[in-house]
């Protein structure tokens, strides 16, 4: 079978979508190893971009190439849920500290939104677009389901939740010192509740109670906010 047979073939399966999605998260890897592990260039966002370029140079639309990569979404879900093993390794730090982290995270996750929706209300951005912007802080797999039951753009939001997700991870560990916080429970929680998965991966690499504490935060972040956000949806309408 020569190349352009097994393009054919490949194209009419999602093997094609999938082998792609692969070659880019394990180039994106070895890049950032490369690089010596930069908090600006996670592979989360080289990977997209590599990935973005392959749909251009091959021959496979967007739309083909989410119909076929679509499930791989779905490990999110089992990803997340799998935080909660060194959440409960930590559970004994956590249960101490339950009043205040839950207090935390209730006003943290308002004023992120909060402030947001001011900012984008004020630029006078349309329904969609603040639809689009209000879960930016919440994990992906919410995130993408928050915005389409609000009327957003699910596409614009998982932009917006990777920018957000970097910028956490690269600014609140160097600002935690510039502050002299030296507590990983609270930059964990900085971090989770503001970075999602990108800042609670950094707070494994900070070490496993910041990561612990950054994967509760992104947790209950993203429950509270898919508990609230539908309930601004008449006001994001207007």
């Amino acid at each position: 079978m020569n190349l352009q047979a097994l393009a054919h073939e490949m194209m009419a399966t999602p093997a094609l979508a999938v082998v792609i999605t692969l070659a880019a998260y394990m180039l994106a890897l070895s890049l950032h190893q490369w690089m010596r592990y930069p908090s600006w260039a996670p592979p989360m966002l080289t990977g997209s971009l590599m990935l973005a370029f392959f749909i251009v140079i091959l021959p496979i639309n967007y739309d083909t190439y989410y119909l076929d990569a679509h499930w791989l979404t779905l490990l999110l879900g089992p990803a997340t849920v799998g935080l909660a093993i060194p959440l409960y390794e930590q559970f004994q730090h956590i249960k101490r500290l339950l009043i205040p982290v839950t207090v935390s995270l209730v006003i943290g996750s308002i004023t992120a939104c909060a402030a947001t929706l001011t900012i984008a209300w004020a630029l006078g951005l349309s329904p969609a677009i603040l639809a689009s912007l209000a879960p930016k802080s919440i994990t992906t797999p919410i995130a993408i389901g928050v915005s389409e039951g609000l009327g957003g753009y699910p596409g614009l939001t998982a932009g917006i939740v990777t920018v957000t997700g970097i910028l956490a991870a690269s600014t609140i560990p160097p600002l935690a010192a510039i502050l002299r916080c030296q507590d990983p429970r609270v930059i964990g929680l900085a971090l989770g509740l503001n970075g999602h998965g990108l800042g609670t991966a950094r707070g494994f690499g900070i070490d496993p109670q910041t990561g612990a504490f950054a994967s509760l935060a992104m947790g209950l972040n993203g429950a509270l906010s898919a508990i609230v956000l539908p309930l601004l949806a008449g006001w994001l309408n207007r």
